[in-house]
């Protein structure tokens, strides 16, 4: 295959003759003209990844003009302007509290942090999940979920998982096992999980805590919790995490069934 000649001002061995008039007043080697062209490039695949992670997102939700529009603006936010975004759903779950508390490092672990070069699977994660950040019902959900953990704890009590970590910890054994929630062998499961929980609020293990662990965990019981949780692990290149559904799942069945008794 022929070669071309190198352009008059590159560089390549010996110095090229410059031409009078020439645009380029620099020499240049090759190495240089190369990198121009790479840096050039990247410029190039960035902006057609960008837009195949966006058509690919488009041609699974079969969305509305308004929808792609909203999906290819929050695909090429500025990093500050990604960050302000995440900033203010997370003022918005955690009422603008950045303090070195217990909501600072949760804060910590929501946040999502978008690589320099992204791949087209973080494309579309954060763009899915801009706009779940952005659902009203999700933030308040969320919200609601902190607050009920903070009215739950006793006064001046350090920080404690919620009920919501607690049931994780105790049930996914019996979840994993195959362990049905109305049969006799979860009678055990559940009366370790009211115990374990009315040992974090500071209240008898009675109906009337089992009655509000439902309510609890019935509100807890949210798919979208999982799919952001798994949005963010796919942005910040973090493990797959184990979806909480299946788990609250069980034991909300395991309690509607023993505090219909």
């Amino acid at each position: 295959m022929a070669v071309a000649p190198p352009a008059v001002g590159v560089r390549c061995g010996r110095p090229a003759a410059r031409r009078p008039g020439s645009v380029t007043e620099q020499e240049r080697t090759l190495g240089e003209v190369a990198a121009e062209h790479v840096t050039a490039l990247d410029l190039q695949i960035g902006i057609l990844r960008l837009r195949r992670a966006v058509l690919n997102t488009v041609a699974g939700r079969e969305p509305t003009v308004e929808e792609m529009e909203r999906m290819h603006q929050l695909a090429t936010l500025s990093e500050a302007e990604r960050r302000r975004l995440t900033d203010d759903f997370l003022d918005a779950v955690f009422d603008g509290r950045h303090g070195e508390d217990d909501h600072a490092a949760v804060r910590r672990s929501l946040t999502p942090e978008l690589p320099d070069n992204p791949s087209e699977d973080q494309i579309a994660a954060w763009v899915e999940l801009a706009e779940l950040s952005l659902d009203p019902g999700f933030r308040a959900g969320l919200r609601s979920a902190v607050e009920d953990h903070a009215a739950d704890l006793p006064a001046a009590a350090p920080p404690r998982p919620d009920v919501v970590a607690v049931t994780r910890g105790l049930v996914k054994a019996a979840v994993t096992s195959g362990i049905g929630p109305d049969s006799p062998p979860a009678d055990p499961v559940v009366a370790g999980l009211t115990a374990a929980c009315a040992r974090t609020v500071g209240r008898p293990d009675d109906a009337q805590l089992h009655g509000w662990l439902l309510h609890r965990l019935e509100s807890a019981n949210d798919p979208r919790r999982d799919r952001y949780a798994h949005l963010l692990a796919v942005i910040n290149g973090w493990p797959a995490p184990e979806p909480l559904a299946p788990v609250i799942g069980w034991a909300v069945a395991a309690l509607r069934r023993r505090t219909a008794r």
